[in-house]
């Protein structure tokens, strides 16, 4: 064994890692014998006689019989070893403690070979050549093939570094950086650099990095270009009016959906990588003025203190900035649609994009806005309102319609009607199982058909489903497994189940769906009550990033009119107050002037009025006298109303007469 920057390399493959045993940087194994301890040193001593005896021939100092020895033939396994141990003595010997770049190309390349571990990684390409058709200055462009558009490199780096350039020796060291950025990179996106690190990421992102011997400095110039999915219409949030966009698995793409339709300047993107092994861009986007800057420092938080290797995923991000992960209940808003986004940043909320994740957070979020479609901004307030109601229906039908059907079978039969008490009973007659057994039986078919239908290609996935469905409940019911009610009940309640519009919220129901049928199947109706209580109890109490997850009906605030039913677009006028923006006025107060309700004049007038300019005017000039009378009459009491309103009404009849006087001209 050898030591490489104070770590024992092993010929031996294993995977359990050594530990660091002291300060001197020896590492040994908790489990090693004394008997490896001596072969070890033994093997240390012998390569040490050996350069030893190197020197000494070097030297002339030996005899010949042991030059002899030394010129043996050695087997090739142990050349093999001998030059894998010099290679590694010789890349230990490049630090890359240093965070600076280095001034010489040479130590660019060697610390590049160490950084990438090249010439073994094959994507990472680096590309040496002369700037200037003088070859002046030696230069370095490093970049990961497949992450990059290479006809760009081409045009917008190369060939004006190499083709374009006309430079000679007379232009100072120092100033090499400041003319390459202002004369020979037309590249629209660059930034400089002077840490490794730095310049390492940027690689790593998908961008070109310029290195330039004789300066501490790297260029990052922008050249993304791998292959992605375009621009397509939501899986999981169709919708009949609205957008059909959805966000792809390219970052930027996804943060330039949000903007293109939110065209502000205050709309804030702050980038950040999260990431030891792996670094993975997340973004944090509010609007600056708007948004409550507590939430948005909260936030950033928490998504700084995510230390892990790997950020794969928007679903694993929410479990760490979550306030209570174990609750069944989602905590943040995963949606895959920008204009929900957008819509969302303008009430107050915080949008968090991960990597390549095609799905965005919104966070904070209520029960409430669970339950919300895309389509209700997009519909008429009764409509959607409709729409909610039979929603919440739906919810309730998903949570506890097996439940109770277990509880009234049961323990409560007294509370059916005899005639559907006698079908019930005729129906299960050839049963052999207890209720419970039934619906477990029928909701575990269930589940595997809704599991199958996703798993499996998607042409036949619907015909599975369908078939399925049909075949195991006919087939259950001709066979006196199941009774055929409770078939009715379980298709319901799957029915039910899709009707919930957030998907994370759907596997929240099922779960304690399977938790409400088995303390209804030991308690009956009143363990299911005090089941429900303990729920509600629970969730009134969780919050989401500081916000209760029943706001704002509990604790009961004010609130945009947009929370269990739709209200009319023109009368949300405020923004949700318990998210606390900075501006609670979302829109004026009364938005329709045009509107009867506001008491305005109509808009319309007669063409017979439009007739003459001048008669139109005399008649104004009256009208505007008549008006005077019917403003007397606002301040004056009852008694003084009905002489102001005898004014008004004369001031009005001259006002009649100009207009019959202007006409008659």
């Amino acid at each position: 064994m050898f030591t490489v920057d104070d770590t024992i390399v092993k010929t031996q493959f294993s995977l359990v890692a050594n530990q660091d045993a002291g300060s001197q940087g020896t590492s040994v194994s908790s489990s090693e014998s004394p008997d490896s301890d001596q072969a070890t040193d033994s093997k240390q001593g012998t390569q040490q006689s050996e350069r030893a005896n190197f020197h000494r021939a070097e030297q002339g100092e030996l005899d010949e019989r042991e030059v002899l020895q030394l010129q043996k033939p050695i087997p090739i396994h142990e050349y093999v070893r001998k030059s894998e141990e010099q290679a590694a003595l010789k890349k230990a010997t490049v630090s890359t403690d240093n965070p600076v770049i280095p001034w010489d190309i040479k130590d660019v390349h060697a610390r590049l070979n160490q950084s990438f571990h090249l010439p073994e990684n094959k994507d990472i390409v680096v590309r040496e050549f002369e700037i200037g058709i003088n070859r002046t200055w030696h230069a370095m462009l490093v970049f990961v093939d497949g992450l990059v558009n290479t006809m760009l490199i081409n045009t917008n780096l190369l060939e004006p570094l190499m083709v374009l350039s006309h430079l000679d020796h007379s232009h100072e060291t120092g100033k090499r950086m400041e003319t390459v950025l202002d004369t020979l990179l037309p590249s629209n996106q660059i930034a400089v650099v002077e840490k490794w690190e730095e310049a390492v990421d940027g690689v790593l992102t998908g961008s070109t990095v310029l290195f330039v011997e004789g300066t501490q400095a790297a260029v990052v110039c922008e050249s993304k270009g791998w292959e992605h999915r375009n621009v397509s219409t939501p899986q999981t949030e169709n919708v009949v009016k609205g957008p059909h966009q959805a966000f792809t698995e390219n970052f930027r793409a996804n943060t330039g959906l949000v903007r293109s339709m939110l065209r502000s300047p205050d709309l804030i993107t702050e980038t950040m990588s999260i990431g030891r092994l792996g670094k993975t861009d997340v973004a944090l986007m509010y609007i600056h003025g708007l948004t409550n800057t507590r939430l948005v420092e909260e936030i950033r938080r928490r998504i700084k203190a995510v230390d892990v290797d790997y950020l794969a995923d928007v679903g694993t991000l929410s479990q760490f900035i979550e306030d209570n992960p174990r609750v069944w209940v989602p905590q943040t808003l995963s949606t895959e649609r920008p204009d929900r986004v957008a819509q969302m940043l303008t009430e107050g909320y915080v949008a968090i994009f991960v990597g390549q994740s095609s799905f965005v957070l919104v966070c904070p979020v209520v029960i409430f806005s669970l339950m919300q479609a895309a389509e209700d901004a997009y519909l008429r307030f009764p409509f959607g309102s409709f729409l909610r109601i039979i929603r919440w229906i739906a919810l309730a039908v998903a949570l506890l319609m097996p439940a109770l059907y277990v509880s009234v079978t049961n323990y409560h039969p007294e509370m059916i009607p005899t005639d559907l008490l006698m079908a019930i009973a005729g129906s299960r007659e050839q049963v052999p199982f207890p209720v419970i057994v039934e619906i477990l039986l029928m909701e575990l078919a269930i589940e595997l058909i809704r599991e199958a239908g996703i798993r499996i290609p998607s042409i036949i996935g619907p015909t599975i489903g369908i078939v399925g469905a049909l075949i195991i409940g006919q087939a259950a019911v001709q066979a006196g497994v199941v009774s055929p009610l409770l078939v009715i009940v379980i298709a319901v309640t799957a029915l039910a189940s899709f009707t919930i519009p957030n998907y994370n919220l759907q596997f929240g129901i099922r779960i304690m769906r399977f938790a409400f049928m088995f303390i209804s199947a030991l308690f009956g109706f009143y363990g299911l009550t005090l089941a429900i209580v303990v729920m509600l109890a629970r969730l009134t109490i969780q919050q989401s990033l500081g916000v209760p997850l029943f706001t704002p009906a509990a604790p009961k605030t004010d609130s945009s009119r947009d929370a269990f039913l739709r209200s009319p677009a023109f009368s949300m006028n405020k923004r949700p107050l318990f998210l606390y923006p900075q501006k609670i006025q979302k829109q004026e107060p009364y938005t329709r002037p045009w509107s009867g309700v506001t008491g305005s004049d109509p808009i319309l007038q007669s063409q017979s009025d439009k007739s003459d300019n001048g008669g139109e005017n005399s008649g104004d000039d009256n009208s505007t006298n008549g008006n005077k009378g019917n403003d007397t009459n606002d301040g004056s009491g009852n008694k003084g109303n009905d002489k102001n309103d005898g004014s008004g009404s004369k001031g009005n009849g001259n006002g009649g007469r100009g207009n019959s006087g202007g006409r008659r001209k």
